[in-house]
Parts: C-alpha cells; sequence; structure tokens
C-alpha cells in the first residue's frame, strides 16, 4: 500500500468486504465526510483495489520469521506460516474471497523480515509494535517429527477408486445400510454410521445397491466380502474388506475393472498408500547411502560363519579399512570371530548388542590386531582396566557396537507400488532378484551391524585408568593369530544408481609417484578416463586436494606418442593406511596427457580390458543386499530439509518403531503419532552447530560428531522441566558426567546418544520417477508437493544410543 494512505488505515479496515454491498456509498460518504474530494476519490479507488479478486500465489519460506507449510485455497496453493495463515483468513473472511487485499495483508505481516527491517530502520522499536509473543514462541518446547518406516512399503496389489455408492451388508442376520469410501476390483472400504460389533476374517454379504439401479449383475446380487481391517475415525466405524474366491463373480470382477478404469480419472484414485510408501522410499534412498554403521554379511560354509560381503558407504569405509593387515587383506573375521557370532546370535533374541574393545600394535611392518567384547572382559575383572587403560593409549583403539540381525530373502525385492498399474521403459530396473543372486542368499543366514562409537570424550576417559600390564599373557589371550588362509571378505557399495561419471577398469602396472619432494613406488589398480587408482609400497601422508605427479614407465615403453611422465593428479580418497590413493586429473591448461592417453588406451583394448563393477560381476546382488539391510535398519535417521534460508527437522526414519528414548519423545509430543524432538534439539549449542557445520559441508566430507547425555524426568508435566540435555564438551571431568548419570537415574531415565551429522547427494530421480509420475498423472498437485520435498533433503543425522557404553564406562570408576 501507498505510505499516503496509512493515514486512512482505520477507515480502508472498515470498508472491507463493503464494497459491492447496497450500503457501500452511503458508508464511504459518512466515513469521509471530512476529506477534500481529491483524496475522496483516490481512498474510493484504493479501497476498490484491495476489494478486486488477486490470482497472485504467495510464498513466504525464507521471508518471515517462521516456519512455512504448504496451505492450498481455492486450488491455488501457498506456503505461508501459522501468523501468515490466520492473517489470510481473517482477511478472505472480510473480503469474501482472495482479493489484493488479502495478498498485502499477508505481505506485511509483522514477524515479515522486510516489515522489521523497515521498522529498524525508521529507529521505531518493534517490540512497542507487534504483539506481545506467546510462551511457545519465546521459549520453544515442541519439536514434532513424524515417523516412517524404511522398506516397509504399504502396497495394493490393485488400484483403488475413490467411490461413494450404497450398499446393504448383513450383519448378523440383518440388513444394515452403509456407504463405500473407495472401491477396488476385490475390496472395498466401508463407511457405517453406527459401530458394529465386527471381527477380523468375518464373511459379509454385501449389496451394491447404488450399481442395481444403473446395471445388472444376473441372478447373482450379493457377494462375500472378507473383514480384513477395522477402524473407527470420528465415531465413524470404517471396515475394509476383500472379496471371497468364487468363479461364479467372475463377470461381476470383470464388470468392476471396466468401471473402475473409465471412470478413474473421474472419481480419481486413492494414492494415500502411494504417497507414504513414496515418502518412504525417498527418505531411505537419502539415509542409506550414508550408514555410518557396517553391515557385513555372514556366509555360512558347512560349521563355520564367516564374513562375505561389507556394505560400505563413505561414513562407514573407515570400519572396513580398519580391518586389514599390512598387506590389504581383509581381517574381519578377528572381529566376527566364532565365539562372538554365538554370542551375538543369543543376543539377538533379546534385541541385545555387543561392545568391542579394539587396537592394533604394530611392529616391524606388520600388523597384530586386538580385540576384548564385554562379556570377556567382565569375566576377567582383574585385567578389565588394564587392558582398555592399556588399549586408549594406541592410536588406533577404537569401540565397536556389534548387533545381529537375520536375512530373510524374501526382503531382498522391492517392488514398485501398484507394479502393475507404473509402467516404465526400466521396468527391467525393478525385476525381482535372479537365481545367482538368490543362491548366495541361501548361504547368508545372517548379517551383522557394526557401528563405530569411538569419540575423544570416551578416549580421553579410558586413558585415565591404569594401563600397565602386569601380566603380559593376560593381554595375549586378546590378540589374534595370523592365518596363512585369506578370508575373503567383498566390500559392496551402498547406492542407489552407478554415480560414477565414467566406466573404470582393473588394470595393473607399475608406478612412481612424487609430492613436496618425496617419492614412492606402486601399483596402478584401476583406471578411467579422468582418474587412477594406486596402492603404493609405503604409506604417503598425502591430503585430501594435494597435487601429486606420476610416471608410468612400463605404459611409457608402450606408446611413444604420449609423454607419461609428471603427469598431474589431485588427491581424491585415501585408506586408512594412507597406501591406496584415489585420484582425478588436475587440468591446469585445458589439456591433460593422462586423461588424453587412457582415452586412447580404452577406445583400442575396449574388449580386453576388465570392467571394475562388482555388480556386473553378480548383476542384482547389490541391490538384493541393500533391500534386505534396509528392513533392518535400526539406527534412527532424522532427515535435514531446506526451509527457505533455514533447515528444519521433522522426518523420523528407522526399520520399525524406534524404541527407548524415541518412546519418551512420543509421549513428550502434544500431537498424536508424532514424536517432539526436543531433547535433541533443545540445546542450542547443538542446533546451532550442526546448522553451521552442514552449511560448510561436502558431499563428500565424513559425518560430523557429537554425543549428548540426556535426563529425562518422570512426572513432571511441562516439556521443559522434564528433560536436560547437556553435550559431552560440557560435562568435563568424569566426576560431573557420573553425577550427571546418577541424578538422571534417581530421578527417571537417562541416555547417551551419539548424533552424527552428512551433507546428502542429489536424489536420483530415475529411482523415484515412476511412482512420482504415477501419482502426478492423477494429482499433480501432490505431485508438485512430493518433488519440493524430494529436493529439499540436505543433510541426515543418524542417532546411535550408545547408552550401555556410556555406563559400562563409568562403572569402572
Amino acid at each position: 500500500m501507498s505510505t499516503d494512505f496509512l493515514k486512512y488505515q482505520t477507515i480502508i479496515d472498515q470498508l472491507r468486504g463493503e464494497v459491492g454491498s447496497k450500503d457501500f456509498e452511503a458508508t464511504f460518504s459518512a466515513l469521509t465526510k471530512k476529506l477534500n474530494n481529491k483524496d475522496k476519490f483516490l481512498l474510493k479507488m484504493e479501497v476498490k483495489r484491495l476489494a478486486t479478486p488477486c490470482t497472485r500465489l504467495v510464498d513466504l519460506r525464507g521471508l518471515v520469521n517462521g516456519e512455512c507449510n504448504l496451505y492450498e485455497h481455492e486450488e491455488r496453493s501457498h506456503y505461508l506460516d501459522e501468523v501468515a495463515i490466520k492473517i489470510f483468513e481473517e482477511n478472505v473472511a472480510y473480503y469474501g474471497g482472495y482479493t489484493f487485499g488479502v495478498y498485502e495483508a499477508v505481505m506485511n505481516t509483522e514477524n515479515n523480515f522486510r516489515v522489521i527491517y523497515q521498522k529498524e530502520k525508521s529507529n521505531i522499536n518493534p517490540t512497542e509494535i507487534a504483539p506481545k509473543p506467546s510462551a511457545a514462541i519465546v521459549e520453544k518446547n515442541q519439536y514434532p517429527a513424524k515417523f516412517y518406516s524404511s522398506s516397509k512399503y504399504p502396497d495394493r496389489c490393485e488400484e483403488r477408486m475413490n467411490y461413494a455408492i450404497n450398499l446393504t451388508v448383513s450383519i448378523n442376520e440383518q440388513s444394515i445400510e452403509a456407504v463405500s469410501s473407495d472401491i477396488s476390483v476385490h475390496g472395498c472400504k466401508l463407511r457405517l454410521s453406527s459401530t458394529q460389533m465386527l471381527h477380523l476374517d468375518q464373511i459379509l454379504p454385501i449389496r451394491f445397491i447404488g450399481l442395481e439401479q444403473d446395471f445388472q449383475f444376473g441372478s447373482t446380487t450379493t457377494f462375500n466380502y472378507k473383514v480384513c481391517n477395522i477402524s473407527i475415525i470420528d465415531n465413524v466405524q470404517f471396515v475394509g474388506v476383500v472379496a471371497t474366491e468364487n468363479e461364479q463373480n467372475q463377470s461381476f470382477y470383470q464388470f468392476l475393472f471396466g468401471y473402475i478404469q473409465g471412470n478413474k480419472r473421474r472419481y480419481k484414485i486413492n494414492l494415500e498408500n502411494t504417497i507414504s510408501a513414496l515418502h518412504a522410499r525417498v527418505f531411505e534412498h537419502y539415509s542409506l547411502p550414508k550408514s555410518d554403521e557396517l553391515a557385513v554379511f555372514i556366509e555360512q560354509k558347512k560349521s563355520k560363519f564367516l564374513p562375505r560381503y561389507a556394505l560400505n558407504t563413505i561414513n562407514n569405509s573407515h570400519i572396513y579399512q580398519y580391518w586389514h593387515d599390512e598387506n590389504c587383506y581383509p581381517t574381519l573375521h578377528f572381529l566376527l570371530n566364532e565365539k562372538r557370532i554365538e554370542r551375538l546370535r543369543k543376543m539377538a533374541k533379546t534385541n541385545g548388542s555387543l561392545l568391542v574393545y579394539c587396537f592394533v600394535h604394530k611392529n616391524n611392518g606388520k600388523n597384530y590386531f586386538y580385540s576384548a567384547d564385554e562379556i570377556q572382559l567382565k569375566e576377567d575383572k582383574d585385567s578389565m582396566a588394564q587392558f582398555l587403560g592399556f588399549a586408549a593409549t594406541k592410536d588406533s583403539f577404537s569401540i565397536f557396537n556389534l548387533s545381529l540381525h537375520s536375512v530373510n530373502t524374501e526382503l531382498s525385492h522391492s517392488p514398485y507400488m501398484l507394479a502393475d498399474s507404473i509402467v516404465t521403459k526400466d521396468h527391467y530396473l525393478n525385476l525381482p532378484p535372479n537365481i545367482e543372486v538368490k543362491n548366495i542368499l541361501e548361504k547368508l543366514p545372517f548379517f551383522i551391524t557394526v557401528s563405530d562409537i569411538s569419540n575423544t570424550g570416551i578416549f580421553s576417559d579410558y586413558q585415565q585408568l591404569d594401563c600397565e600390564i602386569r601380566d603380559i599373557d593376560k593381554l595375549k589371550q586378546f590378540g589374534h593369530r595370523k592365518s596363512k588362509t585369506v578370508y575373503r571378505t567383498d566390500s559392496i557399495e551402498v547406492n542407489y544408481s552407478n554415480l560414477r561419471q565414467e566406466v573404470r577398469f582393473l588394470y595393473n602396472t607399475s608406478v612412481k609417484a612424487t609430492a613436496s619432494g618425496v617419492s614412492w613406488s606402486g601399483e596402478l589398480k584401476d583406471f578411467s578416463v579422468s582418474g587412477v587408482r594406486i596402492e603404493l609400497e609405503k604409506a604417503a601422508l598425502l591430503s585430501k586436494g594435494e597435487i601429486i605427479y606420476l610416471n608410468f614407465p612400463k605404459l611409457q615403453k608402450m606408446t611413444s606418442k604420449f609423454d607419461l611422465q609428471k603427469l598431474a593428479y589431485e588427491v581424491v580418497r585415501t585408506n586408512m593406511q594412507k597406501t591406496v590413493i584415489s585420484l582425478r586429473a588436475f587440468v591446469e591448461q585445458h589439456h591433460h596427457v593422462g586423461r588424453t592417453f587412457f582415452k586412447y588406451l580404452i577406445d583400442k583394448n575396449k574388449d580386453k580390458l576388465t570392467l571394475d563393477d562388482y555388480d556386473l560381476i553378480t548383476p542384482g546382488l547389490a541391490k538384493a543386499l541393500r533391500n534386505i539391510y534396509a528392513h533392518s535398519f535400526t539406527t534412527p535417521s532424522l532427515l535435514v530439509q531446506t526451509s527457505g534460508s533455514r533447515y528444519k527437522l521433522e522426518t523420523i526414519l528407522c526399520s520399525g518403531e524406534p524404541t527407548d528414548i524415541f518412546n519418551d519423545m512420543k509421549q513428550l509430543s502434544d500431537r498424536d503419532n508424532y514424536y517432539n524432538l526436543y531433547p535433541l534439539l533443545q540445546n542450542t549449542k547443538l542446533l546451532n552447530g550442526l546448522d553451521h557445520t552442514l552449511k560448510k559441508m561436502q558431499v563428500d566430507d565424513l559425518s560430523y560428531s557429537d554425543v549428548l547425555y540426556i535426563a529425562i524426568k518422570s512426572g513432571a508435566e511441562l516439556v521443559e522441566n522434564r528433560v536436560i540435555t547437556k553435550r559431552e564438551s560440557e560435562l568435563t571431568s568424569i566426576e560431573m558426567k557420573k553425577m550427571f548419570i546418577k541424578r538422571a537415574l534417581k530421578r527417571g531415565d537417562f541416555y547417551c546418544l551419539q548424533v552424527k551429522l552428512s551433507r546428502t547427494k542429489e536424489p536420483d530421480m530415475s529411482y523415484l520417477t515412476p511412482e512420482l509420475t504415477y501419482i502426478g498423472s492423477y494429482a499433480i498437485h501432490r505431485a508438485k508437493q512430493l518433488e519440493q520435498e524430494i529436493w529439499s533433503v540436505a543433510g541426515v543425522v543418524h542417532v546411535e544410543d550408545i547408552t550401555s557404553e556410556a555406563m559400562f564406562r563409568y562403572r569402572l570408576f
């Protein structure tokens, strides 16, 4: 609004909604009788302009100090916060519709950053003008989050059409009137106005009297249906039923199929299940590739159990690399040995986990592995503190948490929802596992998740223990003997698409590397046009982004056309031992000899070179193992989504209902079926730290970790009085931590959580498009909303419960 009309704001407010009334002229004259004719004319034009219908869409995300959500009005989609919604609805009621007056009122709310800035610029104190904020705004105690289950997609084998039709149902020989809410070929959902005593699997004879008025079904007019589910919403009973098999009714089912296909665009397909399934698939597709735990599938060979496949991500690759000897041979069988696997199998019955304390002793260029689990240490309490204190002095000291999960081969396939109705040109990508994959899965009875819960706070605590080893034999009992047998454990990447930009080939040849005046000898392991991976004979202290120069002496003998000396490459990644280096071509002047040479080598030898792609060796295995793992992904994940210029955490992902602290979060929530993340997010230092860290993080960066100590008091009514959360850095001594734990247990519950933040990659839309397109064909606005949610995900926070380790640790002091 023009500044000239601010002094007439009271008159304008009184004339809202009066422009079309018969009394408008009289009312306007009465209110403006003291104004001159010019001002009267301009003011009347302004009032009429504000009453003109408006078609503009409002998007306040990032423009106001509030949380914006989708708000639909008259088939228009706006993004408004709570303050704007209130103003919008209030002005729509006055004007009788969406007008320019409504639009301008919404764009000028008191919490709009532009309005706040203008008031500050005019030296006006915003607190004198703005309404007094409520207690909920001053001190927020509700952080609602919705739960989604990974890889558990509510599927329907048939399309279901929203369709209301009169029915009669025979219940206990009484004919009850009902109405359908939706209908499929072999099922429907009934809506009963009065609550009836029904039970699952009960047979109900049903007549479709609404259809009988227009169609004839022959001699059979009553069809038997079986009760599948019963729910009561707002005192209305909804009953889901499915048709019983009867060959005489086939003509009726054929009629329903044709009727639904002919009318589904008119009455709309019920998409709730498909949308819920796509939500879960989207969040799973973001979370699993950033998993911090290593899933190791165990193969049974006669009576032995050995680790066979490890699902690798950027965040858990250090665990896989940790368990390799000096020759880069896998040694996961030391961590997951026969006795430990047997303990885990017993503990799995109660969903238990096992803590394992490890370190690697290096001597004469060889690695010697030591590990002791909590059960072993409790059996010999005399040497417990000595072993842990000595292990904590080693740079390689690590603590792993192990959990065992059964493998259900039926979960290896994750089909599209309504797969028969969704047509995609890449339908072969969604086929079930082949025979070769199934044969492999049959040999994998279970898998073990390995979580690294080490952190600097834990290290400093254990380092205060007595580290003097008085009996060397007691230390030796925790050592693992080297074996001449090499146990193969293949690494398989957790991914939803091949994100390599170029095809990679396996190739072994000598290489010499130089950086900062230091030289190393090694071997080329694989290459693409723009990158190579080399393995050096000795460790190289190289960091990401550093430039290294390579010579290929044997390849140089094969060609005189290319100069393969001093080729510049940039370090992308190294393994824990600093011997395996991933590099990409460093182009300084639009030309790189190495890139040109390898392109030439590939073009001339495509049929001879070996592709580096494990999934091509056993097609479908990686996807099958990933699907099985997704069903047992028990570490709760919080999805970080963008909201304007801010981040929000409103989504929880887990394979099943989260337990322990998440049960408390559910009780702390003021909304049904929501969790209150107050115990995690009320610590402003942690929240600001996550926000600041995520903005600086890159996709390939390792996760950022922090530890929380949480006390939840029993009986208190107010959320802020029930919960106390401290970061580990705030409890600066063992005595303070022990005191916090003691008080928490005395008043209620204690939890110790390790939170790990990662930045996510861009979504693989080829994986999500088939279901998204199907939804868009019937509800374009829902598809657009889902697409916005897909692209809004910026990061993921994995929440690891390490309470058992904290309790074990502080009993030692």
